[in-house]
């Protein structure tokens, strides 16, 4: 049993779907960062940074314990877990690889900054705000591009798609007031319908 720790944001929630698409069962405890309880002394006993999501798995490699933080390394390991979501074939494998990387360190690196810009940062810009906005629409349409033709990032169902799922969920009102983006729209619509990213979607509720 793999125990996971998250609160409902897209970081959380990828951390969740992946676990439940990939068939691994866990014991979900929510952190409630608006009470700060990602700093109390017990979490940050499993996780120094103070930050979500986290999994404890007892049941690691060659049976050793093993805990875990970045909620895209987590993806990458509930998939090699479970043997599922990484392409058999090379080249889709480096594809998946090469997206999963672009959602943490473009996408949702980017939705985290809009999100800290309209909410945490102690001085407000629009200007500032609307710029990172821009940005974070210009890798979504990287990745509308992507599926041109094709179903999914890697052409099969990967982790990149797991990972990048949640981001889109939670930015649903931004892409619909920006519209265009119909191979990404498509695509959300499909992922939205699979009973694992349903359940992991509603772990954080």
């Amino acid at each position: 049993m793999i125990d996971l720790y998250l609160a409902p944001t897209a970081n959380g929630l990828r951390a969740a779907v992946a676990l439940e698409e990939c068939g691994l069962p866990c014991r979900v405890h929510k952190v409630d960062l608006g009470k700060g309880e990602q700093r109390t002394a017990s979490f940050l006993a499993i996780n120094p940074s103070g930050l979500i999501p986290v999994i404890v798995d007892e049941d690691g490699p060659d049976g050793r314990p093993v805990t875990l933080a970045q909620s895209c390394a987590i993806v990458l390991y509930a998939a090699e877990k479970s043997g599922r979501f990484l392409p058999g074939d090379p080249v889709a494998r480096i594809g998946a690889l090469e997206w999963l990387f672009q959602v943490a360190s473009d996408v949702a690196g980017t939705s985290g900054t809009v999100f800290r810009l309209e909410n945490t940062a102690p001085e407000k810009s629009a200007a500032n705000v609307a710029y990172f906005r821009q940005r974070l629409l210009t890798f979504f349409a990287d990745c509308d591009r992507r599926l041109a033709g094709q179903d999914y990032l890697a052409g099969e169902i990967s982790v990149a798609d797991l990972a990048l799922y949640p981001n889109v969920a939670l930015r649903k009102a931004m892409l619909d007031e920006a519209g265009g983006l119909p191979n990404l729209q498509r695509w959300a619509a499909a992922m939205a319908a699979r009973d694992g990213v349903r359940k992991g979607m509603a772990a954080g509720a």
